[in-house]
Protein backbone atom coordinates (compact mmCIF):
# COMPACT_ATOMS: atom_id res chain seq x y z
CA UNK A 1 0.00 0.00 0.00
CA UNK A 2 1.42 3.53 -0.89
CA UNK A 3 2.64 5.75 1.52
CA UNK A 4 -0.05 8.41 1.08
CA UNK A 5 -2.85 6.46 1.15
CA UNK A 6 -1.73 4.72 4.82
CA UNK A 7 -1.45 8.61 5.98
CA UNK A 8 -4.93 8.79 4.91
CA UNK A 9 -6.36 5.92 6.38
CA UNK A 10 -3.94 6.66 9.69
CA UNK A 11 -6.13 9.78 9.83
CA UNK A 12 -9.34 8.06 9.94
CA UNK A 13 -10.11 7.85 13.66
CA UNK A 14 -8.91 11.58 14.28
CA UNK A 15 -11.11 12.15 11.26
CA UNK A 16 -13.96 10.51 13.05
CA UNK A 17 -13.51 12.19 16.30
CA UNK A 18 -13.35 15.75 14.13
CA UNK A 19 -16.97 15.07 12.28
CA UNK A 20 -18.40 13.51 15.55
CA UNK A 21 -17.59 16.02 17.98
CA UNK A 22 -16.70 19.14 16.41
CA UNK A 23 -18.99 18.67 13.43
CA UNK A 24 -21.89 17.20 14.16
CA UNK A 25 -21.39 18.15 18.11
CA UNK A 26 -22.60 14.85 19.16
CA UNK A 27 -21.34 14.01 22.63
CA UNK A 28 -18.47 12.21 23.62
CA UNK A 29 -20.28 9.46 25.40
CA UNK A 30 -22.03 8.27 22.04
CA UNK A 31 -19.09 9.63 19.15
CA UNK A 32 -16.25 8.19 21.21
CA UNK A 33 -17.09 4.22 20.88
CA UNK A 34 -17.99 5.05 16.97
CA UNK A 35 -14.68 6.13 16.68
CA UNK A 36 -12.83 3.19 18.82
CA UNK A 37 -14.51 0.64 16.55
CA UNK A 38 -13.09 2.86 13.47
CA UNK A 39 -9.66 2.25 15.28
CA UNK A 40 -9.90 -1.01 16.07
CA UNK A 41 -11.39 -2.24 12.56
CA UNK A 42 -8.36 -0.38 11.02
CA UNK A 43 -6.08 -2.31 13.36
CA UNK A 44 -7.43 -5.81 12.53
CA UNK A 45 -7.97 -5.91 8.65
CA UNK A 46 -5.15 -3.33 7.71
CA UNK A 47 -2.56 -3.46 9.59
CA UNK A 48 -3.19 -7.24 10.61
CA UNK A 49 -2.92 -6.25 14.39
CA UNK A 50 -3.53 -9.90 16.08
CA UNK A 51 -6.66 -9.79 18.02
CA UNK A 52 -5.10 -9.87 21.08
CA UNK A 53 -2.91 -7.12 20.82
CA UNK A 54 -6.29 -5.17 20.12
CA UNK A 55 -7.93 -6.33 23.55
CA UNK A 56 -4.70 -5.94 25.55
CA UNK A 57 -4.32 -2.10 24.38
CA UNK A 58 -7.74 -1.59 24.99
CA UNK A 59 -7.38 -3.22 28.44
CA UNK A 60 -4.40 -1.10 29.33
CA UNK A 61 -6.59 1.81 27.72
CA UNK A 62 -9.33 0.79 30.41
CA UNK A 63 -6.86 1.26 32.87
CA UNK A 64 -5.67 4.45 31.93
CA UNK A 65 -9.35 5.45 32.17
CA UNK A 66 -9.69 4.65 35.65
CA UNK A 67 -6.68 6.72 36.53
CA UNK A 68 -8.36 9.64 34.61
CA UNK A 69 -11.75 9.02 36.74
CA UNK A 70 -10.07 8.87 39.84
CA UNK A 71 -8.30 12.37 39.51
CA UNK A 72 -11.74 13.49 38.52
CA UNK A 73 -13.26 11.93 41.15
CA UNK A 74 -10.43 13.70 43.79
CA UNK A 75 -11.34 16.90 41.92
CA UNK A 76 -14.44 17.32 42.10
CA UNK A 77 -14.80 16.08 45.77
CA UNK A 78 -12.02 18.94 46.81
CA UNK A 79 -14.70 21.05 44.93
CA UNK A 80 -17.59 20.21 46.91
CA UNK A 81 -15.88 19.83 50.04
CA UNK A 82 -15.07 23.80 49.58
CA UNK A 83 -18.48 24.87 48.74
CA UNK A 84 -20.01 22.94 51.56
CA UNK A 85 -17.79 23.98 54.49
CA UNK A 86 -18.03 27.26 53.18
CA UNK A 87 -14.40 28.25 51.68
CA UNK A 88 -15.41 28.88 48.53
CA UNK A 89 -17.61 32.22 49.75
CA UNK A 90 -13.96 33.69 51.20
CA UNK A 91 -12.06 32.69 48.35
CA UNK A 92 -14.33 34.82 46.02
CA UNK A 93 -13.86 37.65 48.51
CA UNK A 94 -10.43 37.14 47.92
CA UNK A 95 -10.68 38.21 44.42
CA UNK A 96 -13.20 40.81 44.71
CA UNK A 97 -10.69 42.62 46.87
CA UNK A 98 -8.27 42.76 43.88
CA UNK A 99 -11.22 43.66 41.39
CA UNK A 100 -14.39 42.45 40.35
CA UNK A 101 -13.32 42.52 36.63
CA UNK A 102 -13.89 38.58 35.12
CA UNK A 103 -11.33 39.37 32.89
CA UNK A 104 -8.69 40.21 35.48
CA UNK A 105 -9.69 37.19 37.31
CA UNK A 106 -8.98 34.72 34.35
CA UNK A 107 -6.11 35.19 33.70
CA UNK A 108 -4.93 35.46 37.54
CA UNK A 109 -6.17 31.89 38.13
CA UNK A 110 -6.34 30.11 34.33
CA UNK A 111 -2.83 31.83 33.08
CA UNK A 112 -0.64 32.08 36.35
CA UNK A 113 -2.20 29.43 38.78
CA UNK A 114 -2.71 27.07 36.29
CA UNK A 115 0.56 27.58 34.80
CA UNK A 116 2.01 26.88 38.24
CA UNK A 117 0.13 23.65 38.90
CA UNK A 118 0.62 22.52 35.39
CA UNK A 119 4.59 22.68 36.14
CA UNK A 120 3.81 20.95 39.59
CA UNK A 121 1.88 18.01 38.28
CA UNK A 122 0.65 18.15 34.71
CA UNK A 123 -1.67 15.73 33.35
CA UNK A 124 -4.44 17.59 32.99
CA UNK A 125 -4.34 18.33 36.75
CA UNK A 126 -4.56 22.39 36.00
CA UNK A 127 -7.87 21.36 34.62
CA UNK A 128 -8.69 20.17 37.78
CA UNK A 129 -7.88 22.44 40.11
CA UNK A 130 -8.00 25.62 38.48
CA UNK A 131 -11.36 25.30 36.61
CA UNK A 132 -13.32 24.06 39.72
CA UNK A 133 -11.99 27.20 41.37
CA UNK A 134 -13.07 28.93 38.07
CA UNK A 135 -16.94 28.16 38.45
CA UNK A 136 -16.96 28.38 42.00
CA UNK A 137 -16.02 32.15 41.54
CA UNK A 138 -18.90 32.61 39.43
CA UNK A 139 -17.87 31.46 36.34
CA UNK A 140 -20.13 29.66 33.71
CA UNK A 141 -18.70 25.97 33.65
CA UNK A 142 -17.84 26.04 29.60
CA UNK A 143 -16.53 29.38 29.86
CA UNK A 144 -14.11 27.74 32.14
CA UNK A 145 -13.28 24.96 30.85
CA UNK A 146 -12.55 26.72 27.74
CA UNK A 147 -10.05 28.92 29.52
CA UNK A 148 -8.21 26.08 31.34
CA UNK A 149 -8.34 24.14 28.26
CA UNK A 150 -6.51 27.05 26.15
CA UNK A 151 -3.90 27.96 28.80
CA UNK A 152 -2.55 24.36 28.59
CA UNK A 153 -0.31 25.19 25.86
CA UNK A 154 2.69 27.53 26.95
CA UNK A 155 3.63 25.66 30.68
CA UNK A 156 2.97 21.79 29.08
CA UNK A 157 6.48 21.05 27.79
CA UNK A 158 7.79 21.93 31.23
CA UNK A 159 4.67 20.27 33.04
CA UNK A 160 4.87 17.55 35.88
CA UNK A 161 8.53 19.02 36.45
CA UNK A 162 9.58 18.30 33.25
CA UNK A 163 8.22 15.13 32.31
CA UNK A 164 7.62 15.67 28.20
CA UNK A 165 11.38 16.40 28.43
CA UNK A 166 13.49 14.30 30.30
CA UNK A 167 10.76 11.65 29.71
CA UNK A 168 9.19 11.98 26.44
CA UNK A 169 11.90 13.34 24.62
CA UNK A 170 14.82 11.37 26.30
CA UNK A 171 12.96 8.16 25.86
CA UNK A 172 12.16 9.26 22.53
CA UNK A 173 15.56 9.91 21.35
CA UNK A 174 18.13 7.71 23.63
CA UNK A 175 16.74 5.02 22.11
CA UNK A 176 19.26 5.53 18.83
CA UNK A 177 23.28 5.10 19.25
CA UNK A 178 23.66 7.27 16.06
CA UNK A 179 21.76 10.16 18.35
CA UNK A 180 24.13 9.85 21.49
CA UNK A 181 26.67 9.76 19.32
CA UNK A 182 25.32 13.28 17.52
CA UNK A 183 25.73 14.61 20.88
CA UNK A 184 28.77 14.03 22.03
CA UNK A 185 30.53 15.18 18.32
CA UNK A 186 28.64 18.30 19.02
CA UNK A 187 30.00 18.87 22.44
CA UNK A 188 27.38 17.38 24.76
CA UNK A 189 26.53 15.31 27.76
CA UNK A 190 22.55 14.13 27.50
CA UNK A 191 21.29 16.25 30.14
CA UNK A 192 22.60 19.23 29.00
CA UNK A 193 21.68 17.97 25.62
CA UNK A 194 17.77 17.30 26.18
CA UNK A 195 18.57 21.12 28.23
CA UNK A 196 19.40 22.92 24.99
CA UNK A 197 16.48 20.83 23.64
CA UNK A 198 14.34 22.51 25.77
CA UNK A 199 15.73 25.82 25.75
CA UNK A 200 15.00 26.07 22.42
CA UNK A 201 11.09 24.96 23.16
CA UNK A 202 11.59 27.53 25.78
CA UNK A 203 12.07 30.47 22.93
CA UNK A 204 8.85 29.37 20.67
CA UNK A 205 6.62 29.26 24.08
CA UNK A 206 8.18 32.65 24.80
CA UNK A 207 6.66 34.13 21.63
CA UNK A 208 3.35 32.32 20.99
CA UNK A 209 2.62 32.31 24.75
CA UNK A 210 2.57 36.23 24.50
CA UNK A 211 -0.99 36.48 23.28
CA UNK A 212 -2.41 33.62 25.57
CA UNK A 213 -3.90 35.46 28.06
CA UNK A 214 -5.65 37.75 25.67
CA UNK A 215 -6.87 34.48 23.37
CA UNK A 216 -8.56 33.97 27.21
CA UNK A 217 -10.25 37.17 27.76
CA UNK A 218 -11.69 37.64 24.36
CA UNK A 219 -12.52 34.30 23.61
CA UNK A 220 -14.52 34.41 27.50
CA UNK A 221 -16.21 37.86 26.26
CA UNK A 222 -16.96 37.07 23.04
CA UNK A 223 -18.55 33.55 23.68
CA UNK A 224 -19.81 34.40 27.23
CA UNK A 225 -20.45 37.96 27.27
CA UNK A 226 -23.75 39.42 27.51
CA UNK A 227 -22.69 41.63 24.67
CA UNK A 228 -21.13 38.36 22.17
CA UNK A 229 -17.89 41.23 22.08
CA UNK A 230 -14.19 40.68 21.39
CA UNK A 231 -13.57 44.27 21.88
CA UNK A 232 -14.61 43.81 25.67
CA UNK A 233 -11.45 41.28 26.09
CA UNK A 234 -9.51 43.40 23.42
CA UNK A 235 -10.51 46.53 26.46
CA UNK A 236 -7.46 44.85 28.87
CA UNK A 237 -5.00 43.96 26.49
CA UNK A 238 -2.25 46.04 28.33
CA UNK A 239 -3.34 43.75 31.35
CA UNK A 240 -3.12 40.82 29.42
CA UNK A 241 0.23 40.92 28.07
CA UNK A 242 1.36 42.48 31.51
CA UNK A 243 0.66 39.13 32.55
CA UNK A 244 1.67 37.02 29.83
CA UNK A 245 5.90 38.82 30.09
CA UNK A 246 5.30 38.59 33.61
CA UNK A 247 5.12 34.40 33.49
CA UNK A 248 7.27 33.80 30.29
CA UNK A 249 10.29 36.14 31.09
CA UNK A 250 10.87 34.50 34.51
CA UNK A 251 10.03 31.26 32.38
CA UNK A 252 12.96 31.80 30.19
CA UNK A 253 15.13 32.39 32.17
CA UNK A 254 14.63 29.29 34.46
CA UNK A 255 14.76 27.30 31.05
CA UNK A 256 18.22 28.69 30.65
CA UNK A 257 19.43 28.49 33.40
CA UNK A 258 17.90 25.47 35.77
CA UNK A 259 16.48 23.36 33.47
CA UNK A 260 13.42 21.74 32.18
CA UNK A 261 12.10 20.79 35.46
CA UNK A 262 11.41 24.18 36.80
CA UNK A 263 10.41 26.94 33.99
CA UNK A 264 6.63 26.67 34.49
CA UNK A 265 6.39 26.17 38.60
CA UNK A 266 8.54 29.13 38.73
CA UNK A 267 7.59 30.97 35.86
CA UNK A 268 3.67 30.44 37.28
CA UNK A 269 4.67 31.68 40.96
CA UNK A 270 7.21 34.38 39.71
CA UNK A 271 4.07 35.80 37.78
CA UNK A 272 1.67 35.64 40.52
CA UNK A 273 3.94 37.42 42.58
CA UNK A 274 4.38 39.98 40.34
CA UNK A 275 0.71 40.29 39.15
CA UNK A 276 -0.88 40.44 41.97
CA UNK A 277 0.26 42.50 43.71
CA UNK A 278 0.74 44.96 41.12
CA UNK A 279 -3.18 44.82 40.21
CA UNK A 280 -4.08 45.46 43.65
CA UNK A 281 -1.91 48.86 43.33
CA UNK A 282 -4.07 49.39 39.59
CA UNK A 283 -1.40 48.44 37.20
CA UNK A 284 -2.68 48.01 33.73
CA UNK A 285 -6.34 47.21 35.14
CA UNK A 286 -9.50 49.03 34.10
CA UNK A 287 -11.32 51.34 36.01
CA UNK A 288 -13.70 49.81 38.43
CA UNK A 289 -16.36 51.38 36.79
CA UNK A 290 -15.59 49.87 33.72
CA UNK A 291 -15.26 46.32 35.69
CA UNK A 292 -16.38 42.97 32.98
CA UNK A 293 -18.75 40.25 34.71
CA UNK A 294 -21.18 37.94 33.01
CA UNK A 295 -24.42 37.90 32.40
CA UNK A 296 -27.52 37.36 35.29
CA UNK A 297 -27.24 33.58 35.59
CA UNK A 298 -30.82 33.45 34.84
CA UNK A 299 -29.53 34.83 31.18
CA UNK A 300 -26.79 31.83 30.81
CA UNK A 301 -27.20 29.46 28.13
CA UNK A 302 -28.54 25.95 28.97
CA UNK A 303 -25.65 24.27 27.45
CA UNK A 304 -23.01 26.37 29.63
CA UNK A 305 -23.92 25.11 32.63
CA UNK A 306 -24.63 21.58 31.96
CA UNK A 307 -26.01 18.82 33.90
CA UNK A 308 -24.83 20.25 37.89
CA UNK A 309 -24.33 23.61 38.43
CA UNK A 310 -22.54 24.40 41.68
CA UNK A 311 -24.07 26.93 43.85
CA UNK A 312 -22.89 28.98 47.14
CA UNK A 313 -22.65 27.07 50.36
CA UNK A 314 -25.68 27.11 52.62
CA UNK A 315 -24.18 25.93 55.21
CA UNK A 316 -23.74 29.83 56.74
CA UNK A 317 -20.18 28.91 58.21
CA UNK A 318 -17.50 31.41 58.69
CA UNK A 319 -13.82 30.88 58.01
CA UNK A 320 -10.74 32.71 57.99
CA UNK A 321 -9.40 33.95 54.80
CA UNK A 322 -6.26 31.53 55.46
CA UNK A 323 -8.01 28.85 55.87
CA UNK A 324 -10.22 29.28 53.34
CA UNK A 325 -7.21 29.10 50.89
CA UNK A 326 -5.33 26.14 52.85
CA UNK A 327 -6.91 23.65 50.84
CA UNK A 328 -5.84 25.20 47.39
CA UNK A 329 -2.10 26.09 49.14
CA UNK A 330 -1.95 22.12 50.54
CA UNK A 331 -2.51 21.09 47.04
CA UNK A 332 0.16 23.11 45.38
CA UNK A 333 2.32 22.36 47.96
CA UNK A 334 1.65 18.88 47.66
CA UNK A 335 2.05 18.82 44.46
CA UNK A 336 5.62 20.44 43.99
CA UNK A 337 6.88 18.19 47.19
CA UNK A 338 5.55 15.05 45.54
CA UNK A 339 6.80 16.17 41.84
CA UNK A 340 10.17 16.73 42.63
CA UNK A 341 13.22 14.04 42.11
CA UNK A 342 15.36 16.00 44.73
CA UNK A 343 13.42 15.44 47.67
CA UNK A 344 12.52 11.71 48.46
CA UNK A 345 8.61 12.05 48.25
CA UNK A 346 8.48 11.39 44.96
CA UNK A 347 10.24 8.25 45.60
CA UNK A 348 8.28 7.28 48.61
CA UNK A 349 4.55 8.14 46.58
CA UNK A 350 5.67 6.39 43.25
CA UNK A 351 7.26 3.53 45.04
CA UNK A 352 3.52 1.62 45.49
CA UNK A 353 2.91 -0.06 42.30
CA UNK A 354 -0.09 -2.15 40.75
CA UNK A 355 1.55 -3.84 38.08
CA UNK A 356 0.03 -5.24 34.99
CA UNK A 357 2.38 -6.93 33.12
CA UNK A 358 2.10 -8.78 29.41
CA UNK A 359 -1.72 -8.22 29.40
CA UNK A 360 -3.40 -11.06 27.80
CA UNK A 361 0.17 -12.31 27.65
CA UNK A 362 1.53 -9.52 24.71
CA UNK A 363 4.46 -7.11 25.72
CA UNK A 364 1.94 -4.43 26.50
CA UNK A 365 2.43 -3.36 30.57
CA UNK A 366 0.98 -0.78 32.65
CA UNK A 367 1.82 0.28 35.91
CA UNK A 368 -0.53 2.15 38.04
CA UNK A 369 0.65 4.39 40.74
CA UNK A 370 -2.01 4.85 42.93
CA UNK A 371 -0.36 6.80 45.57
CA UNK A 372 1.36 9.24 43.37
CA UNK A 373 -2.03 10.19 41.20
CA UNK A 374 -3.04 13.47 41.22
CA UNK A 375 -6.27 12.20 42.91
CA UNK A 376 -4.75 11.00 45.94
CA UNK A 377 -3.95 13.84 47.09
CA UNK A 378 -6.91 15.95 46.24
CA UNK A 379 -8.79 13.37 48.27
CA UNK A 380 -6.55 14.30 51.07
CA UNK A 381 -6.58 17.58 51.22
CA UNK A 382 -10.41 16.89 51.34
CA UNK A 383 -9.90 14.75 54.53
CA UNK A 384 -7.38 17.52 55.42
CA UNK A 385 -10.38 20.26 54.91
CA UNK A 386 -12.99 18.38 56.54
CA UNK A 387 -11.22 18.55 60.19
CA UNK A 388 -9.79 21.98 59.27
CA UNK A 389 -13.20 23.78 58.68
CA UNK A 390 -14.82 21.37 61.29
CA UNK A 391 -17.66 20.20 58.95
CA UNK A 392 -20.65 18.89 59.85
CA UNK A 393 -20.66 15.11 58.86
CA UNK A 394 -24.27 15.40 57.17
CA UNK A 395 -22.29 18.23 54.88
CA UNK A 396 -19.31 16.36 53.41
CA UNK A 397 -21.37 13.45 52.98
CA UNK A 398 -23.33 15.53 50.57
CA UNK A 399 -19.84 16.58 48.79
CA UNK A 400 -18.92 12.85 48.60
CA UNK A 401 -22.56 12.12 46.83
CA UNK A 402 -22.33 14.85 44.91
CA UNK A 403 -19.47 14.37 43.73
CA UNK A 404 -19.75 10.62 42.64
CA UNK A 405 -23.14 11.53 40.89
CA UNK A 406 -20.98 14.54 38.71
CA UNK A 407 -18.52 11.71 37.50
CA UNK A 408 -20.49 9.15 36.25
CA UNK A 409 -21.37 10.71 33.10
CA UNK A 410 -18.09 11.24 31.92
CA UNK A 411 -17.09 7.63 32.29
CA UNK A 412 -18.51 5.99 29.29
CA UNK A 413 -16.38 8.74 27.26
CA UNK A 414 -13.48 8.47 28.70
CA UNK A 415 -13.85 4.23 28.83
CA UNK A 416 -13.89 4.52 25.11
CA UNK A 417 -11.51 7.66 24.21
CA UNK A 418 -8.24 6.07 25.85
CA UNK A 419 -8.81 2.55 24.67
CA UNK A 420 -9.12 4.29 20.84
CA UNK A 421 -5.32 6.04 21.95
CA UNK A 422 -4.21 2.79 22.71
CA UNK A 423 -5.52 0.93 19.90
CA UNK A 424 -4.09 4.15 17.73
CA UNK A 425 -0.94 3.75 19.40
CA UNK A 426 -0.14 -0.14 19.69
CA UNK A 427 -0.46 -0.52 16.03
CA UNK A 428 2.53 -1.52 14.48
CA UNK A 429 4.00 -4.66 14.20
CA UNK A 430 1.01 -6.31 12.39
CA UNK A 431 0.98 -8.99 9.51
CA UNK A 432 0.66 -6.08 7.62
CA UNK A 433 4.41 -5.05 8.08
CA UNK A 434 3.52 -1.04 8.60
CA UNK A 435 4.60 1.41 11.06
CA UNK A 436 1.95 2.38 13.69
CA UNK A 437 -0.45 4.89 12.91
CA UNK A 438 1.00 7.94 14.45
CA UNK A 439 4.37 7.35 12.75
CA UNK A 440 2.59 6.04 9.64
CA UNK A 441 0.58 9.41 9.37
CA UNK A 442 3.30 11.59 9.76
CA UNK A 443 5.17 9.82 7.28
CA UNK A 444 3.10 10.73 4.60
CA UNK A 445 3.03 14.63 5.40
CA UNK A 446 6.84 14.82 5.69
CA UNK A 447 6.16 13.09 2.17
CA UNK A 448 4.61 15.58 1.13
CA UNK A 449 6.03 18.36 2.32
CA UNK A 450 9.47 18.67 1.74
CA UNK A 451 11.57 21.23 3.24
CA UNK A 452 8.49 22.90 4.17
CA UNK A 453 8.55 20.13 7.29
CA UNK A 454 9.39 22.80 9.97
CA UNK A 455 5.88 24.26 9.34
CA UNK A 456 4.22 20.76 9.40
CA UNK A 457 5.98 19.27 12.35
CA UNK A 458 4.22 21.29 15.50
CA UNK A 459 0.63 20.25 13.70
CA UNK A 460 2.25 16.49 13.90
CA UNK A 461 3.06 16.95 17.42
CA UNK A 462 -0.05 18.36 18.34
CA UNK A 463 -2.27 16.07 16.93
CA UNK A 464 -0.01 13.52 18.28
CA UNK A 465 -0.83 15.25 21.85
CA UNK A 466 -4.56 15.54 20.91
CA UNK A 467 -4.99 11.93 20.33
CA UNK A 468 -2.84 10.49 23.07
CA UNK A 469 -3.95 12.97 25.59
CA UNK A 470 0.02 13.88 26.90
CA UNK A 471 3.02 16.25 25.68
CA UNK A 472 4.77 13.03 27.29
CA UNK A 473 3.40 10.76 24.77
CA UNK A 474 3.56 12.41 21.45
CA UNK A 475 7.26 13.25 22.35
CA UNK A 476 7.87 9.57 22.56
CA UNK A 477 6.26 8.45 19.93
CA UNK A 478 7.86 11.10 17.30
CA UNK A 479 10.63 12.74 18.79
CA UNK A 480 13.35 10.30 17.24
CA UNK A 481 10.75 10.83 13.40
CA UNK A 482 11.28 14.37 13.95
CA UNK A 483 14.88 14.05 14.34
CA UNK A 484 15.50 11.85 11.49
CA UNK A 485 13.42 14.61 9.35
CA UNK A 486 15.83 17.58 10.32
CA UNK A 487 18.59 15.14 9.01
CA UNK A 488 17.06 14.56 6.01
CA UNK A 489 16.11 18.28 5.01
CA UNK A 490 19.97 19.18 6.13
CA UNK A 491 18.54 21.47 8.91
CA UNK A 492 19.36 21.59 12.83
CA UNK A 493 17.60 18.51 13.89
CA UNK A 494 17.29 19.90 17.30
CA UNK A 495 14.93 22.64 16.39
CA UNK A 496 12.56 20.25 15.02
CA UNK A 497 12.79 18.08 18.22
CA UNK A 498 11.89 21.51 19.82
CA UNK A 499 9.18 22.13 17.57
CA UNK A 500 7.75 18.58 18.07
CA UNK A 501 8.06 19.42 22.16
CA UNK A 502 5.66 22.59 21.12
CA UNK A 503 3.58 21.46 19.36
CA UNK A 504 3.03 18.61 21.22
CA UNK A 505 1.90 21.09 24.40
CA UNK A 506 -0.37 23.22 21.96
CA UNK A 507 -2.24 19.72 20.93
CA UNK A 508 -3.41 19.81 24.47
CA UNK A 509 -5.93 22.74 23.66
CA UNK A 510 -7.99 20.24 21.58
CA UNK A 511 -7.72 17.31 23.43
CA UNK A 512 -10.50 15.31 23.29
CA UNK A 513 -10.06 12.98 26.65
CA UNK A 514 -8.40 16.53 28.38
CA UNK A 515 -11.60 17.94 27.70
CA UNK A 516 -13.98 15.17 28.92
CA UNK A 517 -12.41 14.99 32.16
CA UNK A 518 -12.06 19.17 32.48
CA UNK A 519 -15.51 19.07 31.70
CA UNK A 520 -16.58 16.15 34.05
CA UNK A 521 -14.83 18.25 36.92
CA UNK A 522 -17.34 20.61 37.01
CA UNK A 523 -20.70 18.96 36.14
CA UNK A 524 -20.65 19.21 32.17
CA UNK A 525 -20.51 16.41 30.24
CA UNK A 526 -21.78 15.85 26.89
CA UNK A 527 -20.54 19.57 24.91
CA UNK A 528 -16.85 18.70 24.23
CA UNK A 529 -17.46 19.42 20.47
CA UNK A 530 -18.42 22.59 21.48
CA UNK A 531 -15.53 23.43 23.36
CA UNK A 532 -12.89 22.02 20.94
CA UNK A 533 -14.28 24.17 18.48
CA UNK A 534 -13.78 27.31 20.64
CA UNK A 535 -9.77 26.36 21.60
CA UNK A 536 -9.60 25.04 17.82
CA UNK A 537 -8.34 28.61 16.63
CA UNK A 538 -5.82 28.70 19.42
CA UNK A 539 -4.10 25.38 18.24
CA UNK A 540 -3.95 26.97 14.68
CA UNK A 541 -2.50 29.89 16.44
CA UNK A 542 0.03 28.12 18.81
CA UNK A 543 1.42 25.59 15.82
CA UNK A 544 1.29 28.18 12.74
CA UNK A 545 3.07 30.73 14.73
CA UNK A 546 5.92 28.58 16.26
CA UNK A 547 6.11 26.40 12.79
CA UNK A 548 6.66 29.50 10.88
CA UNK A 549 9.79 30.85 13.65
CA UNK A 550 11.03 27.88 13.40
CA UNK A 551 11.42 27.78 10.05
CA UNK A 552 12.72 30.41 10.28
CA UNK A 553 15.24 29.83 12.45
CA UNK A 554 16.31 26.32 10.70
CA UNK A 555 16.36 28.16 7.43
CA UNK A 556 18.37 31.28 7.93
CA UNK A 557 21.47 30.34 7.05
CA UNK A 558 20.86 29.17 3.72
CA UNK A 559 17.81 31.28 2.97
CA UNK A 560 18.18 34.77 4.78
CA UNK A 561 16.13 36.07 7.21
CA UNK A 562 13.38 36.93 4.86
CA UNK A 563 11.81 33.38 4.27
CA UNK A 564 8.49 31.48 4.31
CA UNK A 565 8.75 31.27 7.81
CA UNK A 566 9.62 34.85 8.86
CA UNK A 567 6.69 36.08 6.36
CA UNK A 568 4.43 34.26 8.03
CA UNK A 569 5.05 35.10 11.49
CA UNK A 570 5.23 38.74 10.68
CA UNK A 571 1.71 38.31 9.23
CA UNK A 572 1.01 36.93 12.51
CA UNK A 573 1.69 39.51 14.19
CA UNK A 574 0.89 42.98 11.95
CA UNK A 575 -2.72 40.77 12.19
CA UNK A 576 -2.56 40.80 16.21
CA UNK A 577 -1.54 44.32 16.23
CA UNK A 578 -4.17 45.41 13.92
CA UNK A 579 -7.14 43.68 15.51
CA UNK A 580 -5.50 44.91 19.04
CA UNK A 581 -5.82 48.57 17.37
CA UNK A 582 -8.81 48.31 15.98
CA UNK A 583 -10.74 46.58 18.71
CA UNK A 584 -9.72 49.09 21.31
CA UNK A 585 -9.97 52.37 19.00
CA UNK A 586 -13.75 52.24 21.00
CA UNK A 587 -13.77 51.54 24.23
CA UNK A 588 -15.83 49.70 26.09
CA UNK A 589 -17.73 49.04 29.22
Amino acid sequence: MSMGMLAVLSLLPIIAVAVFLVVLRWPASRAMPICYLVAVALALFVWQVEGVLVAAASIRGVIVAVELLYIIFGAILLLNTLEESGAMQQIRATFSDITPDRRIQVIIIAWLFGSFIEGSAGFGTPAAVAVPLLVGLGFPPMAAVMAGMIIQSTPVTFGAAGTPILTGVNTGLSADPAILAYATEHGYEWAAFLGMIAFKAAILHAIAGTLIPLFVVTLMTRFFGKNRSFREGLAVWRFALFAAFAMTIPYLIVARFLGPEFPSILGGLIGLIIVIPLAKRGWFMPREEHAWDFDKRDNWDPDWIGRQDHVASTSGSTLGMLTAWMPYLLVAALLVLTRLSQLPLKSLMSGVVIPFHGILGTTINHDTKPLFLPGTIFIVVSLITFFLHRMQPRLYATAWLRSAKTMIPASVALVFTVPMVQVFINSGGGGAGYANMPIALATGVEALTGGAWPIFSTFIGGIGAAVAGSNTVSNMMFSLFQFEVGQRILVDPTWIVALQAVGGAAGNTICVHNVVAASAVVGLVGKEGVIIRKTLVVFTYYALLTGAVGYSIVWFSKKGLFNMGTLIAVLIGITAIAIIRIGTRQKTT
